[in-house]
C-alpha cells in the first residue's frame, strides 16, 4: 500500500490543521497518523501526517499542490515517501558493540535503512563489515592529515548519496566545517557522564564514585563537542555489588539501543529540530509495525 509522511514546522496560528486535513482529502488521500505539538515558548507548530492515497494522486502531485497550502502559513515542509529507505552511512573506531548491533537490526528488518557503507580510522572491523557485503572504507586520521581525511570521507558521502551519517562510536572529532555541512544529518551516540566523567575509561571513572545509574546521550552532532541536540537518552540502575566491568557491560547494551531508537526516529521523519532541542513524536502503537519493516 502506498504511504507518505507529511512533515511540517511553522509559526504557531489558527487553521493549520484545518488548511492540512482540508488538502489532503481533497486529494483523496486519508490520514492513518497524526500528531501535532504547538510550542508556545517559541510560538512554533510541528506535526507529522501518515497519509494514504486512495485515488491514484501522485507523490509529485501532492508536493505542487501542497506548496500553495504552505505559503500563507510559512510552513518548513516536506511530504516522504513512506517506503523510501534512507541512505545511511556507518562511522566507528574500535569500538564495535554499536556497530554489531546496528548490523544485526538492518540484517534481520527491525532497522529499515540502506547502509551504504563503514567507515573506520581502524581495521578491526573489516572482516565483519565485509562479511555483510557493505563497502568498508579505511580512513586513517592524524593530526597532520585531518583535513584530507575528511575530504575523502565527503567524497564518499557524496559518492554513496549518503542522507544520514552515524557515528557508532567513532572516537574522533569532527571539524566545523564538516558539521556545518552535515547539519541535521549527524547522529551520535555518547555515555551519559559527560561532562561530569571524561576520558578514556568513563565507567570505571563511575565505578570509583558509586554511582548508580548509569545511561547514554543519542544526538545531533554539532561544532559544540557532545552537544547538540538530544534525540534519544535511557538510563539502567547499578549498585554497590557490580563491579566496573559490569558498568562497562550494561553501559554498552544502553548505548547500542539508545542508538538505534534514535536512528529510527530519524529515517521515520519523527525527530524536528526546535532550536537547541529537538521535538521528537512517539511512534504510535497502529504505525510501529509497518515503520519497523519500512
Amino acid at each position: 500500500m502506498t504511504s507518505h509522511v507529511l512533515t511540517v514546522r511553522c509559526p504557531a496560528r489558527r487553521g493549520i490543521v484545518a488548511a492540512i486535513s482540508g488538502y489532503l482529502a481533497e486529494q483523496g488521500c486519508n490520514i492513518t497518523d497524526a500528531a501535532q505539538y504547538d510550542d508556545v515558548g517559541t510560538q512554533t507548530f510541528f506535526t507529522r501526517i501518515s497519509f494514504t492515497p486512495e485515488t491514484g494522486t501522485t507523490l509529485e502531485g501532492l508536493r505542487a499542490g501542497f506548496a500553495e497550502v504552505a505559503a500563507p502559513f510559512e510552513m518548513d515542509w516536506a511530504i516522504h515517501d513512506g517506503h523510501h529507505r534512507m541512505k545511511v552511512l556507518l562511522m566507528v573506531s574500535n569500538f564495535g558493540h554499536c556497530l554489531n548491533d546496528l548490523l544485526y537490526r538492518w540484517r534481520i528488518g527491525a532497522l529499515p535503512i540502506d547502509i551504504v557503507g563503514v567507515v573506520s580510522n581502524h581495521l578491526t572491523y573489516q572482516k565483519v563489515v565485509v562479511n555483510h557485503d557493505i563497502p568498508f572504507h579505511h580512513i586513517r586520521v592524524t593530526k597532520e592529515n585531518k583535513a584530507e581525511a575528511e575530504k575523502r570521507i565527503m567524497d564518499v558521502v557524496a559518492e554513496t548519496g549518503t542522507e544520514l551519517v552515524v557515528l557508532a562510536r567513532y572516537m574522533q572529532i569532527l571539524s566545523d566545517e564538516f558539521c556545518a555541512k552535515m547539519s541535521g544529518r549527524i547522529i551520535n551516540i555518547h555515555h551519559s557522564f559527560l561532562p561530569s566523567f571524561k576520558g578514556a575509561n568513563p565507567y570505571k571513572q563511575a565505578y570509583e564514585r558509586g554511582v548508580k545509574l548509569i545511561g547514554a546521550t543519542s544526538h545531533y552532532v554539532t561544532a559544540d563537542l557532545d552537544e547538540g541536540p538530544i534525540i534519544e537518552q535511557d538510563t539502567i540502575r547499578v549498585t554497590h555489588a557490580q563491579s566496573a566491568e559490569d558498568y562497562v557491560s550494561l553501559g554498552r547494551d544502553v548505548e547500542s539501543s539508545v542508538l538505534s531508537r534514535a536512528i529510527h526516529a530519524h529515517i521515520h521523519h519523527r525527530v524536528f529540530l526546535n532550536g537547541t532541542k529537538t521535538v521528537v513524536f512517539p511512534a504510535s502503537p497502529g504505525s510501529y509495525a509497518s515503520e519497523r519493516m519500512g
